[in-house]
């Protein structure tokens, strides 16, 4: 263990190592932030700084990284997942067919060449079979749909 005490920077490097191969498997965002402490206290042992300069660094880097670039991170990667219109999701708003009368209870529609089970909210009207409907939403595998919008006619 005396490479330890001649080359205190490998001990960071490993410890960054570590702490990265942690984020890889939590993804949190959380331990790549701390191997990024780890490798600032590893540039202070290479600059020549103390153990105390070297811990102290380490943590303030990364408290710094865990306050300003985690939340900006997980803002722009998680809480902001952005619908690419894949799966299911890409399907509310489309316009449908009516195949079976569609009613508060069941129904059936042809969605994306799909046959789908369908319901209109509480309170709307049914949708008979061969007239178009929106879906505003998806309930598991069965789609809410509301009559199609259709644009008024201008006269001519």
């Amino acid at each position: 263990m005396e490479w330890l005490t001649d080359s205190p920077w490998l001990a960071w490097i490993a410890i960054a190592l570590i702490l990265a191969a942690i984020e890889a498997a939590t993804v949190d965002f959380v331990f790549v932030m701390l191997a990024g402490g780890a490798l600032a206290g590893a540039l202070t042992a290479g600059l020549g700084g103390g153990l105390a300069a070297q811990v102290i660094i380490a943590v303030a880097v990364a408290a710094l990284l865990l306050a300003v670039v985690r939340p900006i991170i997980r803002r722009h990667f998680v809480e902001g997942e952005v619908d690419h219109g894949i799966g299911a999701s890409s399907l509310v708003g489309r316009e449908a067919r009516v195949i079976e009368t569609v009613t508060e209870t069941n129904g059936r529609i042809k969605l994306g060449g799909e046959t789908w089970s369908a319901r209109v909210p509480a309170h709307a009207q049914s949708c008979p079979p061969g007239s178009d409907v929106q879906v505003i939403a998806l309930h598991g595998a069965t789609a809410i749909v509301v009559a199609a919008p259709h644009p008024v006619a201008e006269p001519t």
